[in-house]
């Protein structure tokens, strides 16, 4: 390769889309004439679909992203953007250093918003980062001795996974789980069922229908105008993501989300990527939300686009369809919801061991899949969507 000369790649964020784009772009392009430098403020790769087990207090294992690159020649630069100049194509970043791309790949995800409900972001923890939800987990034991009570705020897949990993681990505490609609709204009547049978067992207290309108240091106020005491809050609800798009003038939409075409290229700048989280992406049935298994799908997708452009061949737009809504209910149980090209429900549905066997293997394959990425191409996309986008394609 000619350093000089290389078609530089320059992908921000090391979450699971930017890991697994930086892998498959490394395989894709090895032939080519392109160098690929990853950014991302933390060398350790965080699974953030394991945070919960880490807020419970378990230990998960060490992910150095430079030695899951090993052998790729990819640089991995530890830093955090502050600016991209899209005039001349250079992203600044906090350690003073200074690159430039000629494609850029946009994986900065998404964290949890504590801004939308007062006292949120001043009282209560949340999984964003696994060094808070060490610290929060350190908390736990001292509550539980006490008889304390746990409020986890939400009631999505993070919310429920949150409060029946903490009462599992710790049986004392009391567990409350406050949620706008029931837990498992999404699921099928069944699945729903034995998501509810297991929070019965853990002892998991659910509110239902009711919204917080402020964390207080001890405790939650609700809209019904009820004041749940509360020894630690954990906020799950609410998305934002990161404002340096729109700060660089690249086209987005109110929340942030970079507009992409439906190569996943934005609008306004075709030489910036954007994937996971931080992208607005649209299928024939609808706008993809943020999961890991939409996001691992974009990136390998786009790590796939950059190599054919580089080589001058056509590119198809993504084809894209939800599979499955794996859910684990602390360590010896799941649920998981199998699911139309939309995400909503169908008719099969797994529970118990057979649920918890496959949960393990979802929620371990992305590091896997990007390690062994210089050796052999391991699948990420479980379904294209089928009839639900083949008529758009």
């Amino acid at each position: 390769m000619n350093a000089s000369t290389a078609h530089q790649i320059v992908v921000l964020g090391a979450g699971y889309t930017g890991l697994i784009a930086t892998a498959r772009l490394a395989r894709y392009t090895r032939r080519l004439n392109a160098r690929i430098t990853l950014v991302n403020p933390s060398p350790r790769f965080t699974e953030r679909l394991r945070m919960h087990q880490v807020a419970a207090g378990q230990e998960l294992t060490d992910f150095q992203i430079p030695d899951l690159l090993k052998g790729t020649g990819v640089r991995f630069h530890q830093a955090a953007a502050t600016t991209i100049g899209t005039a001349d194509r250079t992203v600044a970043l906090d350690d003073g250093a200074l690159l430039h791309y000629d494609t850029l790949v946009y994986a900065l995800g998404s964290a949890t918003d504590t801004s939308i409900v007062p006292g949120a972001a001043d009282h209560a923890w949340t999984l964003n980062d696994p060094h808070l939800a060490h610290r929060l987990s350190r908390q736990l034991p001292g509550i539980a001795a006490a008889g304390g009570t746990v409020t986890v705020c939400g009631g999505g897949l993070t919310g429920i996974e949150a409060a029946a990993e903490i009462a599992e681990a710790h049986p004392a505490l009391t567990v409350n789980l406050v949620c706008a609609t029931e837990p498992g709204s999404m699921m099928g009547e069944k699945a729903r069922a034995h998501l509810n049978r297991v929070l019965n067992r853990l002892g998991v207290v659910r509110m239902v229908g009711v919204k917080v309108t402020k964390v207080l240091p001890d405790a939650v106020s609700l809209d019904t105008g009820e004041l749940v005491s509360s020894d630690l809050t954990l906020w799950t609800t609410g998305v934002r993501v990161p404002q340096l798009a729109a700060q660089a003038g690249i086209a987005t939409d109110g929340r942030g989300l970079i507009v992409t075409d439906s190569t996943l290229r934005s609008v306004s700048h075709p030489e910036i990527h954007a994937i996971g989280d931080a992208a607005l992406v649209r299928q024939s049935w609808g706008q993809l939300h943020g999961t890991c298994q939409s996001g691992v799908v974009t990136a390998d997708y786009t790590a796939d686009v950059i190599a054919r452009l580089l080589r001058g061949k056509p590119v198809k737009p993504l084809r894209f369809g939800y599979f499955h809504q794996p859910v684990s209910l602390g360590r010896k149980d799941a649920v998981v919801q199998f699911t139309k090209a939309d995400d909503t429900p169908r008719r099969w549905y797994l529970k118990g061991k057979a649920a918890v066997i496959y949960k393990e293997q979802v929620s371990g394959t992305p590091p896997v899949a990007a390690k062994m990425s210089r050796y052999v191409k391991i699948p990420v996309q479980l379904s294209k969507g089928g009839r639900a986008t083949r008529k758009a394609a």
